[in-house]
């Protein structure tokens, strides 16, 4: 699966689990266009759809992806810990340009496979 924000490409380590079978299975219909949200000052959120969840009380990192509520996807760009499904990590980034991606203004991110 490949992600965008903001048009730019991402690289991103996806987890092994149920909530990324089931999106990898959607976006092979289409590709999802999610329009996010800062929400904090730590994430960006954004509605992506029922999807199944395994949720865990969890401390993220900047870059990790996760399943919120079973329906909102969200990218951090700071710690945080809450219940959630771990869906990804951004990699090759350091917490300064995901800061720079993430926390200043509401992304749009889509998600898509070749």
């Amino acid at each position: 699966m490949k992600l965008y924000i903001n048009n730019s490409p991402q690289q991103v380590e996806w987890e092994h689990n149920e909530s990324v079978e089931a999106l990898c299975q959607r976006i092979k219909e289409k590709p999802i266009t999610i329009q996010m949200r800062k929400y904090g000052t730590f994430e960006q959120v954004g509605t992506i759809g029922n999807l199944p969840a395994d949720d865990h009380y969890i401390s993220t990192l900047p870059g990790d992806i996760v399943l919120y509520n079973h329906n909102q996807i969200v990218i951090f760009y700071d710690e945080h810990a809450y219940h959630y499904t771990r869906l990804g990590r951004i990699i090759g980034k350091s917490k300064e340009e995901l800061y720079q991606l993430l926390g200043k203004e509401d992304i749009l991110l889509t998600i898509y496979i070749n």
